[in-house]
């Protein structure tokens, strides 16, 4: 227990402090702030205001807002594309320009053709059976065309091989394989406006080489064998994608077979008709009748030009779009051997009889 000597001074310092903030408390009753305006002041001095927009945002807050790897990844792959877009406008512009000047060199060669059979016509000189010896523009131009035909398929083999061998995206190769099936449609338009020219030139094949000859059929390839050769290169196949391709082939077939009756019809026909009372001195009325026949002839070749045009589209449809760039590529490498055949046949030692 405290002796009273010492709880006296404890008594008389908690009074002290009781008093003390009592006094606090009145002079916040009374309104008087002045005891805290210091402390304002101090306040006011030490921290100022600094506006938002002055802010620099923290590490934390750069890390939040710095792009992620995959957002670089794809705004690297859009400037890519980008760029490779320019480079194929850029290209598709130089060939158009390349066309319009391999257009006009063209239309100075069938103005020379054109004045040639003129001056060939009026000639003293005359052809069989004292018939004028005339120059086919139709047919000249065709040659041309397909000189020029001849390069585009070479310049587009090249492509797609590189493109394979470059494993690019399928975009890229369906832009290459839409551009096969443009080709091989300009073909069947040229071949239908030489079939209007002379058809007799178009079914013999003279525009083609030797060995693209000897597999001829009504003026151009047989479309069953233009499938085995490209599927032989794109296997293996779905089970549905095999399925489609055998009817394919069967359609074809079948086409092939009534367009080779109808043809074997008409020449046989032909032949009755021209053969027919052959001193009967009525040569006129029988040229003129064989004349309305070969009409027959030219639809024929429309038709399987049709055929193949059907077949190259319903071939892309089934496949893929690497199967059908590959198939393309096979395609053209079929044509282009078949030519160099034809040169090293032609190039070949012979035996002095």
């Amino acid at each position: 227990m405290n002796s009273p000597s010492t709880e006296l001074p404890a008594r008389m310092e908690i009074y002290e402090q009781f008093h003390h903030i009592s006094r606090w408390g009145d002079a916040f009753e009374d309104g008087d702030d002045s005891t805290v305006v210091p402390a304002d002041v101090r306040l006011k001095n030490k921290v100022e205001y600094i506006p938002c927009e002055q802010v620099e945002p923290s590490i934390s807050d750069q890390e939040t807002n710095k792009p992620s790897d995959k957002t670089q990844r794809r705004l690297a792959q859009n400037r890519e594309a980008a760029r490779k877009c320019r480079l194929r406008k850029k290209a598709y512009v130089q060939q158009l320009e390349s066309s319009r000047l391999k257009l006009a060199q063209l239309e100075q060669e069938l103005e020379r053709a054109r004045q040639q059979g003129i001056y060939i016509s009026g000639a003293s000189d005359t052809g069989s059976f004292g018939l004028p010896a005339t120059v086919n523009s139709g047919i000249a131009a065709f040659e041309m065309e397909y000189a020029h035909w001849i390069e585009e398929q070479n310049r587009q083999i090249c492509e797609l091989r590189t493109a394979l061998q470059a494993n690019v995206t399928d975009k890229e190769l369906r832009i290459l394989v839409e551009s096969g099936l443009i080709l091989y449609c300009n073909l069947f338009s040229m071949k239908a406006d030489a079939a209007k020219a002379d058809v007799f030139y178009l079914i013999s094949g003279i525009w083609r080489t030797s060995a693209e000859r000897f597999f001829q059929w009504i003026g151009g390839f047989r479309p069953s064998e233009i499938l085995n050769v490209v599927v032989q290169q794109i296997e293996p196949l779905t089970d549905q994608q095999h399925l489609e391709v055998c009817n394919l082939r069967q359609s074809s077939l079948q086409t092939e077979d009534a367009l080779s009756q109808g043809v074997d019809k008409l020449q046989q026909s032909l032949a009755e008709g021209v053969a027919s009372d052959l001193c009967s001195g009525n040569y006129r009325a029988q040229m003129v009748a064989a004349i309305d026949k070969l009409e027959a002839l030219e639809n024929f070749v429309s038709q399987a030009d049709h055929l193949r045009q059907q077949t190259l589209q319903q071939m892309v449809r089934i496949l893929t779009t690497r199967q059908a760039a590959r198939g393309f590529l096979a395609l053209g490498e079929h044509f282009h051997r078949l030519r160099a055949l034809s040169s090293l046949w032609g190039a070949r030692p012979r035996e002095d009889a």
